[in-house]
This record gives structure tokens, C-alpha cells and sequence, in this order.
């Protein structure tokens, strides 16, 4: 845990928010603290109410309920240009990147550097060249050739592309939406360890996802939204990674599943190899699930 994050005021702070849409409650008394140099996880299955969080964070959507604080100080954004404005950058999950547009162009999207003045005004090319290379070098990415189509680019490079040029461009709280969802085991962790770095350059970065085994490792606080609702916020000292993991996948859930499943009359040997499936995977937090005698010994026929 970095001791020395949590002792600063926080860069970003929720305070028992909610979010409601008419009658529906999408969000609700959810607290969270991010402070520079550190990690804060965000974890949560689909429905979770993971977007709606992030939403509220990068100024898309005002909380109808509780408080947003930005440097200790009260915020009701009106967009995401007031959230960036005070250095809230969201890196979203398909990224908003122009795949035929070379790697430079990309960095530098919608904010282009420019030269000259009146008529005569043109793109710096070179700088923006240079300093994208740069940019990315200090990040651990070294391309041969930045007017490259970015599309050629891995997942997970793109996914740091998107990185460095939010941190370039002044963030100082960094919003990742699901980074490592659609990649492989290597390319996420290229991604993790760029959220690391991130980390060690002083910002504040929220990581949101559904793999605990990919937030364990770098994060330093963990939320855990359940149906729009917190069902814990842990600091890294005070669980395991198997305790994080036994709260995301339900192990109570599981073991009433293989219960229903027999119950139903599914096959033995399916319901074995469900039972052992999640015996053989200890994090899940499901002990033996006996399979009972009577559907051991019946034939299919007599089941009932």
C-alpha cells in the first residue's frame, strides 16, 4: 500500500453517490478516494454499476445524491470538458482513436499543435512527431515509426497510446474504463504495468474492471459494486487476493448452483464436472459439493 498517498488529501473523492433516473436507482451510496500515486480498483460484474460510476467521475453525469470532491473542494460538473478542465482524463474501452490515422496524428487528436500564424499557420509535424515519440518512449513503448497506422498496433498498445497522451495533455486522475477486457494474458499485462507507471509519475488512476487477478496486483484500494450498490471497499492490507476474488465470483452462489442443477435432474457426470470445475479453482470460496447417493446410483430413466 502506498502509505504516503493516503496521508494527501484525495485528488478525487465520492461521498455516499448515488444516481437515480426517474424511479430507476442505478447507484447508490457509493464512497470511494483516490489520492496521487495511487491505484483504485473498481470492480464489478455487468449491471454492476460500474458505467454509471464512471460516468459521474468524468462529468457526463451529475450524482443526484451525495457529494463529489475534487482537491477537497465540492464540484457539480457539466461535462467532461469541466471534468478535464480540472485533470479528470477517461480512457474509455474502444478507445476514440482513427485506426487508418498514423500513431502521431492519434496522440494528438482534436488537440494538434500548430505553427505559424494567420494564412501561413500549419501543423507542426515534426514536433508533434518527436514529442509523441517521446511521450511513448518514457511509457516504455518504443515504435519504430510513429506515422504508422495506430491500428496496427496490439490491444494493449493502443490501450497505452491512450495512456500517455492523457497524462502529456495534464491529467493528474486517470479514469480507465475495462482496459485489459478484450486482450490476451501478455497484452494485458503490458497494459498493467503502464498503469503502474502512471502510478510512479503521481497520478491518481482509477481502474475499473471485472478480473480481480488483474487489479490485485496494482491496485491499492479495491471497490466492489454489486447491483449499483457497494458490498466492500478494502484497502490492499486488509485482504487477499483470494478474499477479493471469493467476494466477486459468490461462492455462495456457486454451490447453490450445483445444488439447483442436481436438483433438476442434469446429468451426474455434468454435475460432476461443474462440482469439480469450481472445487479445482480454490479462489472461487466453494468447499465439496457432494453429489447425493440417489443420483449417483439411478439410472438416467429413473430419475426424477
Amino acid at each position: 500500500m502506498n502509505t504516503t498517498a493516503t496521508a494527501e488529501k484525495p485528488l478525487v473523492e465520492l461521498r455516499d453517490a448515488g444516481k437515480r433516473y426517474g424511479n430507476i436507482i442505478a447507484l447508490r451510496d457509493v464512497s470511494l478516494k483516490v489520492a496521487s500515486g495511487e491505484v483504485m480498483c473498481v470492480l464489478g460484474d455487468n449491471g454492476a454499476g460500474k458505467s454509471t460510476l464512471i460516468k459521474i467521475i468524468a462529468g457526463l453525469h451529475q450524482n443526484t445524491e451525495g457529494t463529489y470532491l475534487v482537491d477537497g473542494e465540492a464540484v457539480r460538473f457539466s461535462s467532461p470538458r469541466d471534468a478535464l478542465n480540472r485533470g479528470i482524463a477517461t480512457v474509455y474501452q474502444d478507445l476514440a482513436i482513427a485506426p487508418l490515422m498514423p500513431v502521431w496524428r492519434n496522440f494528438f487528436l482534436g488537440s494538434e499543435i500548430t505553427k505559424g500564424w494567420g494564412p501561413f499557420r500549419r501543423m507542426d509535424v515534426d514536433f508533434m512527431k518527436k514529442t509523441a515519440k517521446q511521450e511513448l518512449l518514457d511509457m516504455g513503448i518504443d515504435l519504430r515509426d510513429v506515422d504508422q497506422p495506430i491500428g496496427t498496433l496490439s490491444g494493449g498498445e493502443r490501450q497505452c497510446v491512450a495512456i500517455a497522451r492523457a497524462v502529456y495533455f495534464g491529467a493528474k486522475v486517470l479514469i480507465l474504463d475495462e482496459p485489459t477486457a478484450a486482450l490476451g494474458v501478455k497484452q494485458s499485462g503490458v497494459v498493467l504495468r503502464y498503469i503502474v507507471q502512471a502510478r510512479d509519475r503521481g497520478l491518481g488512476v482509477i481502474f475499473i474492471s471485472h478480473n480481480p487477478h488483474h487489479a490485485y496486483p496494482v491496485g491499492d484500494r479495491f471497490l466492489l459494486l454489486k447491483r449499483g450498490q457497494s458490498i466492500g471497499y478494502h484497502e490492499k492490507s486488509e485482504i487477499t487476493l483470494e478474499e477479493l476474488t471469493g467476494l466477486m465470483a459468490g461462492g455462495a452462489e456457486l454451490e447453490q448452483l450445483v445444488h439447483e442443477l442436481r436438483q433438476a435432474g442434469t446429468d451426474t457426470d455434468t454435475v460432476r464436472v461443474i462440482r469439480d470445475e469450481i472445487e479445482d479453482d480454490s479462489s472461487a470460496g466453494v468447499g465439496h459439493v457432494p453429489v447425493t447417493e440417489s443420483v449417483q446410483t439411478l439410472p438416467p430413466e429413473e430419475r426424477t
